[in-house]
Formats: structure tokens, C-alpha cells, sequence
């Protein structure tokens, strides 16, 4: 058997979208899990639309998520005179002609078959037209088979077949010249010695073509597996009015790399009921046999859920690298403060997104401005006072800091003058958040260290009593 080699095909005309990167995902897993080659090919032949940033948006993306590629990228762009030299062997061969039909014309018979409830394929006008007239405008159209039937095995759908009736001559190249997608793919998969073809469902409809053109040319079929789409929440195509789409914009919001591979390899494959798998796993367990046949829905909160996982069982380290970045956009600076490698620490346990951590150690460098003064309404003026009073004073004596020691201090605060714990820890975490989402309050008295806790229990004491 050959060896196998599989694509990812997309085109430049936008992001790497999450259902473009779970195909290359699926590709980069056949391809690791059987020793194969996986090649990026970028499909760049609508030229009008496809754009450099968008190249650079999905290599940016690849390689975010770790699907580095074997060969490429290679650019249809680069391959014209290929796909005209192959246009010509049809041509000579009688299994392609020129097709003079000006577009209105085609427009008003296809509109007319559609009334009389016809298929409004075309109806072969120049399949055998013997006069070439010279200087007029040409497409190049495929000569079909018209009886029969055009079937294929697919990896996930089982055997799909085509009534060839069904199916016109389709065009392969333009009137000024340009190769048409199905004939492209077909020429780039026969030359790059593709081996199975893994794409989206939408594609099927292309499939029984390509096949007629894989065999006109002399060139072997690859094996198909046609992947189903995945679903918003209200089970229509996933689009940027459900949310974020792009690969780029996740890792924007916080997601981490392995977190959205695990959550695309889990939408729609399965092994068993596992859920968490490494980029190893996935690799060993990958069988594209296991991909269901049904529309997957993307669930956010299941990502979330995924992606608080891997913040706690992050290292903290390779975490605060990519939290600064989060942190630069709130202008937070983080020279002048504690370690960011020990704040992480303290809030890796609760974090979902990287961006909700950012957000929660923003006050570690930064003293709290402001305070909540809701929560802080629920204290009496003068409790808050002795408290953040007691506080400091037992604080002032402490030379040497640990959360277990820090713990144990706030402890003897309460039991010394009567205090329940809640009287005590919620008034102080708003002294030095500014708010009461924040780590316990042994781990931000260590993370800040001991002058600093005492300096903001002191400004927020003053803004307590001068109210």
C-alpha cells in the first residue's frame, strides 16, 4: 500500500474558521496516527478574493494550534500553466469541448427549465459542434458520461452514488482562460500524490465530478471522507452571528491551543465516552472510521469547561508567558509587582479564559481606585474600621510571610475580638482588589507581600472613614 498523504485545502478569502481548522486537524491526525505526509495547499485561484492577510491568517492559525505541515504551502497560483497543459489533453483527447454559449443565453434556458420543473443543467448545445467560429469567447466544458453512474465508498458516509443524468458538463476553464475550482483540485491531487481526501460535507456535491475527471485523466481516485458540518446553537451553519468563528479571534479571547484542538477532535469524534485527550492521544487513538455522520453543535460553555481545565493543569510559567499579552492591552504593566508566575498560581484554579485571568490579577499591579461599595455597604462603618485596624497591627509584626501563617493570623484576628470569618476576609479582599471576586486572602497577602497589603488596608480605611 502507498504511503498515505492528505490535505488541507483552504482558501484565502478570509480566517482560519473553526470548521477549516477541524478538517486540517482530522488531516494532521490520519496523517500522524498512520505515518503519513500531511501537505497545506492554499487554493488562492479566485483571485479577485483572495487576499495576502488572509494567507497570514491561516498559517497564523496553523501554527497557534500546532498543525505544522509536512509539505507546502503550496499556491494554486503558482500551478496555471499545469492546469492549462492538462485543459489541452482533454481537448485533444475529445473528452473536453468548447462551449460558445453567451451567459444570457444559458441564463434564459436554465430559467425556462426551472419553470417546467426540469433540472436546469446544461443541455449540451456544443457537446458535438462542429464549427469553431474564430475570435469568439469560449468556455472549455468536461464531456460527461451521461449514462450510468458515478459511486464512491466514502470513509464516513458509506457508498454515495450520482445518477450521471443528473450531472452536466461542467465547465473546466473560463472565457478568459482561467482553470474553474473542481479541475483545479483534481490536477493538485493527482500531482501532490494525495491519497485520501478529507473535507467537508458540503463538498459531496463536487465529489462524483472530480471522480469523472480523475478518471478521464488517467489518474487514480483517491479515497473520500466528507465530514458533516458543525451547527450553531440554534442547529443552523456555524457563522460569525453565533460568536466568534476564527481560530485567531479564540486565542484572542483567551483559549488555549490544546483546549480548542480538544474540543474541534471531540466534535464529531469519538473514542468511547473520553472526553480529555493530549495531542498525543489523539494522535495514537485517531480513526477517521469513528466520525460520526451526523451535524456536530458547538457548545461554548463545553470549550470553557475544556479550556479551565488545561488553565489548572496549566504550567504556571508557560501561562503567565502568554497571559502578558492580555495584560499589555489593559496597560498593565508588570516590572513593579510580584511574580507573574506566582500570581498565576493563585488564580489558575478559577480562571476559564485567559482573558477572565488577566482581568483578575490586573490588581496585583494595580491598587484598587475604586471600591465595591455595595459589598462594602453590607458592613457597619465602624466594624470595617476595627477590622482593617486589627488587621494591619497584626500584619506590622509579621517579618516573613507564608499562606498557611497568613491564614492563621486572620484566624486570631477573629477569635481575639469576636469576629465570624466573613466579617474579616470579605471587607479586607475589597481592600486590596477592590472588588470580592479574588484567591484567598493568605495567597494575595503573600503575592502582594506584607508592606503592600498594609499600605492599600490603610488607603481603603481612609476611604471608609471619610465617608
Amino acid at each position: 500500500m502507498s504511503e498515505l498523504r492528505v490535505r488541507f485545502a483552504p482558501s484565502p478569502t478570509g480566517y482560519l474558521h473553526v470548521g477549516g481548522a477541524r478538517t486540517a486537524l482530522f488531516n494532521w491526525l490520519l496523517a500522524k496516527n498512520k505515518g503519513g505526509t500531511f501537505i497545506l495547499r492554499i487554493e488562492d485561484t479566485d483571485v479577485e478574493r483572495s487576499t495576502k492577510e488572509s494567507v497570514d491568517a491561516i498559517l497564523e492559525g496553523m501554527k497557534w494550534l500546532g498543525l505544522e505541515w509536512d509539505e507546502g504551502p503550496f499556491y494554486q497560483s503558482d500551478y496555471f500553466p499545469l492546469y492549462k497543459e492538462h485543459v489541452q489533453k482533454l481537448l485533444d483527447s475529445g473528452k473536453a469541448y468548447k462551449c460558445y454559449c453567451a451567459s444570457e443565453e444559458l441564463d434564459t434556458k436554465r430559467n425556462l427549465a426551472m419553470q417546467e420543473g426540469r433540472k436546469p443543467k446544461y443541455d449540451g448545445t456544443c457537446r458535438e459542434r462542429a464549427e469553431q467560429p474564430d475570435g469568439q469567447p469560449y468556455v472549455v466544458r468536461f464531456r460527461a458520461p451521461q449514462g450510468g453512474v458515478t459511486a464512491f465508498d466514502d470513509l464516513i458516509k458509506g457508498t454515495i452514488t450520482f445518477p450521471n443524468e443528473e450531472l452536466d458538463d461542467l465547465i473546466i476553464q473560463r472565457t478568459d482562460g482561467t482553470p474553474t475550482y473542481n479541475f483545479c483540485v483534481v490536477i493538485d491531487d493527482a500531482s501532490m500524490r494525495i491519497t485520501t481526501v478529507i473535507r467537508g460535507d458540503d463538498h459531496v456535491n463536487n465529489t462524483p465530478r472530480q471522480i469523472q475527471l480523475y478518471e478521464a485523466l488517467g489518474f487514480p481516485v483517491p479515497q473520500f471522507a466528507h465530514v458533516p458540518m458543525i451547527l450553531g446553537s440554534d442547529k443552523a451553519r456555524l457563522s460569525k452571528r453565533h460568536g466568534a468563528t476564527s481560530v485567531i479571534a479564540y486565542r484572542d479571547m483567551g483559549y488555549l491551543p490544546e483546549a480548542l484542538l480538544n474540543y474541534l477532535v471531540r466534535l464529531g469524534w469519538s473514542n468511547g465516552d473520553d472526553e480529555i485527550f493530549s495531542r498525543e492521544e489523539m494522535v495514537q487513538k485517531f480513526d477517521i472510521g469513528n466520525v460520526g455522520r451526523s451535524a456536530s453543535v458547538f457548545n461554548t460553555e463545553k470549550l470553557n469547561w475544556l479550556n479551565a481545565h488545561y488553565i489548572k493543569n496549566g504550567d504556571p510559567e508557560r501561562l503567565a508567558d502568554l497571559l502578558l499579552p492580555h495584560l499589555s492591552v489593559r496597560e498593565v504593566t508588570t516590572l513593579n509587582g510580584p511574580d507573574l508566575m506566582v500570581v498565576v498560581r493563585t488564580l489558575q484554579e478559577r480562571a476559564q479564559t485567559l482573558e477572565e485571568m488577566a482581568e483578575r490579577a490586573v490588581f496585583y499591579y494595580n491598587a484598587p481606585l475604586s471600591y465595591d461599595e455595595v459589598a462594602l455597604a453590607k458592613f457597619d462603618k465602624e466594624l470595617l474600621l476595627s477590622v482593617f485596624s486589627a488587621v494591619m497591627e497584626k500584619l506590622s509584626k509579621v517579618s516573613e510571610a507564608d499562606v498557611s501563617g497568613i491564614d492563621a493570623l486572620f484566624k486570631e484576628v477573629c477569635n481575639e475580638n469576636g469576629w465570624k470569618m466573613g466579617q474579616v476576609g470579605q471587607p479586607v479582599r475589597i481592600a486590596l482588589s477592590g472588588g470580592t471576586q479574588a484567591p484567598g486572602i493568605g495567597e494575595i497577602v503573600v503575592t502582594l507581600g506584607i508592606e503592600e497589603t498594609i499600605r492599600r488596608i490603610q488607603a481603603a480605611r481612609e476611604f471608609v472613614a471619610g465617608k
